[in-house]
């Protein structure tokens, strides 16, 4: 496939004298996108966007590296019978114990945690006291390891009829919002087990979970079980036909891709799910879903050093949010998106480009209270302390994070970004009484 597609879309546009508003109408994408395809900001690599301009400008298929006819059926992925990924049935992982069985695995269990506490704690220098089990354990490990078993179908089945997995992912969502790990830590897995042991319709449940799952996992580090949870909300999604949860769950496996450092596919999934013509039928949430897409990428622009670009996607996202008159959106995909979220955004993008002072300037545009949950509001005030930090404020980052953990202390405890910042500011300089405590609560020793 040519390297040169852009230039050629470019030049045959011009030639007919078409403003990129106006192939953008014929096309199905924003004058933008239309844009940063052009200029090869956007790879101009799948075979259905190629089509799209080859038939919108007539142009030679060949000259686009396109055989002689377009694909027929209906694009992988997105809608019809063909996918390119394997279906997954709504699995059946194991058969229920019988009681004497599950009280037996249930203590196995239990002397399981307490030896991997232990063994857990020694290996990071935490002090435990004999004979502690997992309610020692810290937070983050209990609700990975969770996490884990559910998703590997370990441990006893959830009963649908009894535990309801919708209530119990309405109640993990709610926990999100909250930093309220200890509650998610519970619910989460009660919502993917209860979901796969459900005899049927629980697709929607699983893709929802699994994608919350993947968002808790990337906050965490475990890039691993991320990108599986990731696939698997995908999978559910396409197989539920539900264009917003695919196309959310396209946006985390472009985080994972992005801190990867696969820049080039990040790009691609997100950009190519925000031109899905499918979410333009979905009216305001559609919308939102598309800025969020587009944040994505101008995070990725950024990670990539071209500060230009994330300012024009982010530009661009903020446009799409001023269409919705200031309301929030899509609160469950992450806190939402709305104004005040496209400027927390750019904070952390600014952050990303290697600018903490544009960061901080960012950062006086918006006043926490904007935000819509407590998840959001701590990580506008550890965006802020990531600048100071780089700016090398000591004082202003401590008061900053403290901040961060006055809004959302398991957050600010558990996150291994703060932890690390935190044990930069221990080794790096003189330390205070504050920044010590807050060491000591996130279970850091200086």
């Amino acid at each position: 496939m040519t390297t040169d597609a852009g230039y050629v879309v470019r030049r045959a546009r011009k030639e007919q004298g078409l403003t990129l508003a106006q192939l953008g109408e014929r096309t199905g994408y924003s004058a933008a996108q239309v844009s940063r395809y052009e200029r090869a900001i956007s790879p101009l690599t799948d075979v259905d966007v190629l089509w799209r301009f080859a038939t919108a400008l007539d142009i030679a298929p060949a000259d686009l590296g396109l055989s002689a006819r377009p694909p027929a059926g209906p694009r992988p992925g997105l809608s019809g019978e063909a996918s390119p990924w394997p279906r997954l049935p709504v699995p059946r992982v194991s058969r229920r114990p019988e009681q004497g069985e599950e009280e037996e695995q249930m203590k196995r269990r239990n002397v399981l945690a307490a030896g991997l506490a232990v063994t857990a704690a020694a290996a990071t220098g935490i002090p435990l006291p004999a004979g502690a089990g997992e309610e020692q354990t810290p937070i983050e490990a209990v609700l990975v390891g969770r996490l884990r078993d559910a998703m590997l179908g370990i441990g006893a089945p959830i009963d649908p009829a009894q535990v309801s997995p919708e209530a119990e992912l309405d109640r993990a969502l709610a926990a999100f919002h909250a930093c309220d790990y200890t509650s998610l830590s519970t619910r989460l897995p009660n919502a993917i087990r209860g979901g796969h042991a459900q005899e049927q319709g629980a697709e929607q449940i699983l893709a929802r979970a699994y994608i919350l799952a993947t968002r808790m996992l990337v906050k965490l580090d475990e890039q691993q079980l991320g990108w599986m949870a990731a696939d698997r909300a995908r999978q559910y999604a396409e197989a539920h036909g539900d264009v917003m949860q695919s196309t959310e769950a396209a946006r985390q496996l472009a985080v994972l891709a992005r801190r990867a450092g696969w820049a080039r596919e990040a790009m691609t999934l997100a950009l190519t799910a925000a031109a899905d013509p499918r979410l333009r039928a979905v009216g305001s949430d559609g919308a939102a879903q598309r800025g969020l897409l587009v944040q994505s990428a101008a995070y990725t622009a950024a990670r990539g050093g071209d500060a230009q670009g994330m300012r024009d996607l982010t530009n661009e996202a903020s446009a799409i949010a001023t269409t919705l008159r200031g309301t929030t959106r899509l609160r469950h995909h992450g806190g939402g998106f709305s104004p005040a979220t496209v400027k927390l955004h750019l904070i952390s993008a600014e952050n990303s480009a290697g600018d903490p002072s544009l960061a901080l300037t960012a950062a006086q545009a918006l006043s926490p209270q904007e935000l819509p949950t407590a998840e959001r509001r701590a990580r506008y005030y550890t965006d802020v302390a990531t600048a100071y930090a780089a700016w090398g404020r000591r004082d202003e980052c401590v008061r900053a994070l403290l901040a961060a953990e006055r809004v959302a202390p398991e957050e600010t405890h558990a996150r291994p970004a703060v932890k690390s910042m935190i044990q930069g500011l221990l080794v790096s300089g003189r330390t205070t009484g504050e920044l010590r405590g807050l060491a000591a609560r996130s279970g850091l020793r200086d």
